[in-house]
């Protein structure tokens, strides 16, 4: 038997149950109605946009990049990021599209250690 997923709305509200947030308090916090919170949490309405998915993530102690990805947003710095290369970024995200976690996280310590070269000789990263 397959497990479904949890929603973008699912989440969000475990969390802030877990926290012991109300959902007035917490749609305070956000800046939003505690009407749309409710009903994003019951997932009759779009998640919000990126930049508050991430409020929201950062306020409940999880993971942005994550939660940013289950409500189907794309992080906010990316399309800036893949505009100062555009033919480079999409390619380096394909060739790594299917790499394991820990293959990602080799690649990312690499990519890391290779800005930092570039860093320290004057160049830029």
């Amino acid at each position: 038997m397959t497990r479904k997923r949890a929603t973008f709305g699912q989440v969000l509200r475990e969390a802030r149950l877990a926290k012991g947030i109300t959902l007035r308090k917490f749609a305070e916090m956000v800046g939003i109605s505690p009407t749309y919170l409710s009903q994003v949490e019951q997932d009759n309405v779009d998640p919000p946009t990126a930049e508050r998915v991430h409020t929201m993530a950062t306020l409940l102690g999880a993971n942005a990049d994550e939660w940013t990805a289950l409500a189907g947003r794309v992080p906010e710095d990316l399309p800036g990021i893949i505009q100062k290369q555009p033919t480079a970024i999409p390619e380096l995200l394909r060739e790594a599209s299917g790499l394991t976690a820990e293959q990602l996280r080799i690649l990312r310590e690499q990519a890391r250690k290779l800005k930092e070269r570039g860093t320290a000789g004057g160049g830029e990263g």
